[in-house]
């Protein structure tokens, strides 16, 4: 009998726990806010966007793993649905990830660019067989409105630019570049795109960029930071062998005054806008990758 008892009793301190975590999580991500976190993934991107209602999309995956800590943290312990997957280009700092969400995730939209990668790529595109999930490819021009209207823009690669040079294509230059916009929020997400191939960046009041390329002086000059002119700077970086970021850049955006933070030194960086007004949530200093 008082086994029985017992085990009632733990079964109802269970209970509350558990619907505790329930609310706490339901308030904690249903806030009617959009969030964009730059995960902490090492020497490469991942970034995950949760929106308003609740939609998830993961824009690259980074060099291994770490991807999954992130979305554990930022997303309800119950959601295991992510409605969109962009990867920008298919190197595998940016790629190798989203195997394991793949593996760990129900995936419904899959979306990149032409360029076709090794062996870590032919694994991804074996998974994505597998799961019945085609990747679709998208250039300029190119919109996702969701429901909550938050808009993804395409802002490159260009199709007739990519078409011109199929013969030699080169992934970074072909990495996707997207506008995130919220109301009167907008962050560019730049992958290892070069900015400035011919582009006007200075109409779409960008509040936050991501600098592109980790922070390499060939992707990112003054000139363009200048005309992008954006109020918080995120570099996407870890320990690497390139020297990324590089003090060119580093001293471009101190010279501007742009606010700037690095996952390496701040760890995972969240952004949180509700349309109007936009503030950094949180910047967890969990040392070096």
């Amino acid at each position: 009998m008082k086994a029985i008892k017992n085990f009632f009793v733990i079964g109802f301190i269970s209970f509350v726990l558990l619907g505790a975590i329930f609310l706490f999580q339901l308030t904690q991500f249903y806030d009617g806010k959009l969030h964009v976190v730059f995960c902490n993934v090492g020497q490469g991107d991942g970034i995950y966007i949760r929106s308003p209602k609740g939609l998830n999309i993961v824009i690259d995956g980074g060099p291994d793993d770490s991807i999954l800590a992130c979305l554990a943290k930022h997303m309800p312990f119950w959601d295991r649905k992510i409605q969109l997957v962009i990867m920008t280009h298919p190197h595998e700092d940016h790629l190798t990830g989203l195997i394991y969400i793949l593996k760990n995730y129900k995936v419904l939209n899959f979306y990149s660019e032409k360029v076709q990668g090794k062996q870590a790529y032919q694994e991804l595109t074996s998974l994505l067989e597998k799961k019945k999930i085609k990747s679709k490819q998208i250039f300029r021009g190119d919109r996702f409105i969701l429901k909550d209207q938050v808009i993804l823009a395409t802002i490159w690669p260009k199709q007739n630019y990519q078409l011109a040079q199929e013969a030699d294509l080169d992934a970074n230059g072909q990495s996707i570049i997207e506008l995130l916009t919220f109301g009167n929020f907008n962050v560019l997400l730049t992958g290892d795109g070069k900015l400035g191939e011919g582009e006007d960046f200075s109409s779409l009041g960008v509040d936050v960029l991501k600098v592109a390329h980790h922070g390499s002086k060939v992707n990112t000059n003054k000139n363009i930071l200048e005309e992008i002119n954006p109020k918080l700077a995120v570099i996407t970086v870890g320990k690497n062998r390139f020297g990324h970021p590089s003090k060119e850049t580093l001293e471009a955006l101190k010279s501007l005054g742009i606010k700037t933070l690095r996952t390496d030194l701040d760890g995972d960086i969240e952004v949180v806008s509700d349309g109007k007004t936009w503030e950094i949530k949180s910047v967890n200093s969990t040392g070096v990758k």
